[in-house]
């Protein structure tokens, strides 16, 4: 059975949800699933914008069928060709043989390498700022590299001010049968999903996403249609604000995300006592994550909401232990900036290493600022200790008060 919504009178949403789906890309949980979003424009001539993944192929070629109701498919436009959205052309093509393929030469390139059919007479491509007339309703093609691959491209239709932005303003999580963001509680249901998105998946790209929203600065947006996630028709500047903080490596909030490793629990007890001191010197909302336990994608996350960070973590083998070495990795290679950051180390019978090592990995990522000098441990904790822990508790709190 068909599952159709109407984004207006004449464009339909065609896509579908997976709740199965264990990680998106096989990396990142989505305990609430996932939207793959499509949508079919009917005016005198038809567009598709985009496909999508393979694993709700079924529904997806049903859903067109029935809007198009006996139409021919006039045009599929590939705004993005990663294979979540890109799974379905070979067999649009063999359904509707004279459909034309609308993409640039870099999605023309990827179709070559993922597909064996020789498509390339379906292909329609165009230039940056080109036109394509559907009738009453006309597309503008926006090229927008590196958000998050290097042949995006952003279709404006003009007379209904609608942007399908491809993996842009997408969000993890399934619809509820709420396709637009404005009938559901869209901070409740899907900012921290929306922005876990975005740190893990296009965080690496700011200045491509800056270029992005500066070329589209003069474009009156009424809709924004992404990939996955809600529709936004109301209310835009909330989302658009959100990627212009997130893309220039702004914190959202002050606030002190604690991100710890601990194998016995004495640098898990030094965390939480300093937790417990920052909360009395009165720091609310704060944040902690065992590394060995959270996956990486919601600490990252949390690390691109707030101002400050705090890592925590023992030797290992003579170096830092292995899961905070490889989320540190992780955030630099995210280009993670801009934030203001403590640390603590644990050592048996090698001191120093562990801090040398944190203070390696934060220091060789852009504008992180080591606020004191780091507290160090030795196997655990001792109550002679507690005024450098106090010291650097106050260090914390005096940055974060200074941030306003």
């Amino acid at each position: 059975m068909h599952c159709v919504q109407e984004v207006t009178p004449q464009i339909f949403w065609v896509g579908g949800n997976d709740r199965r789906l264990e990680r998106f890309e096989n990396m990142f949980p989505l305990p609430h699933g996932v939207a793959y979003n499509s949508y079919l424009i009917m005016d005198e001539k038809t567009a598709l914008m985009d496909t999508v993944d393979s694993a709700i192929s079924a529904l997806f070629l049903e859903n067109i069928t029935h809007v198009l109701n006996g139409r021919q498919l006039d045009y599929l436009v590939i705004n993005h060709m990663e294979p979540d959205h890109c799974a379905n052309i070979e067999e649009l093509v063999r359904r509707y043989p004279e459909v034309k393929i609308v993409g640039n030469k870099k999605t023309f390139q990827f179709i070559g390498q993922f597909y064996q059919a020789p498509l390339q007479k379906n292909f329609y491509a165009v230039q940056e700022g080109d036109e394509l007339s559907l009738g009453r309703h006309t597309l503008k093609f926006f090229f927008a590299p590196m958000v998050h691959w290097p042949e995006v491209m952003l279709t404006y239709e003009q007379s209904e001010r609608i942007l399908f932005s491809a993996d842009a303003f997408g969000t993890f999580g399934a619809l509820s049968g709420n396709l637009f963001s404005d009938q559901a509680d869209f901070e409740a249901v899907y900012l921290e999903e929306a922005r876990r998105y975005y740190a893990n998946i296009v965080g690496k790209y700011g200045m491509q996403v800056q270029t992005a929203l500066q070329k589209l600065s003069g474009v009156e947006i009424r809709m924004i249609c992404p990939l996955h996630g809600p529709v936004w028709r109301s209310n835009l500047s909330y989302i658009l604000d959100k990627y212009d903080h997130w893309s220039k490596y702004l914190p959202e909030k002050n606030g002190v995300v604690l991100i710890y490793a601990s194998m016995y629990g004495n640098t898990e007890n030094a965390m939480n006592v300093l937790a417990a001191k920052l909360s009395q010197k009165g720091l609310s909302d704060l944040r902690m994550y065992d590394v060995s336990k959270t996956h990486p994608s919601y600490i990252i996350a949390d690390a691109w909401k707030y101002s400050h960070l705090v890592f925590g973590a023992p030797t290992y083998n003579m170096g830092l232990y292995f899961v905070m070495e490889a989320l540190l990795r992780d955030m630099a290679g995210l280009q993670l900036q801009n934030r203001q950051v403590a640390l603590v180390g644990n050592y048996t019978w090698a001191p120093g290493v562990v801090v040398k090592a944190l203070r390696g990995l934060v220091e060789g990522m852009k504008n992180m600022e080591i606020i004191a000098p780091p507290f160090e441990i030795n196997s655990a904790m001792k109550p002679e200790q507690e005024p450098a822990l106090d010291q650097l508790a106050e260090a914390i709190c005096a940055s974060v008060r200074q941030l306003g």
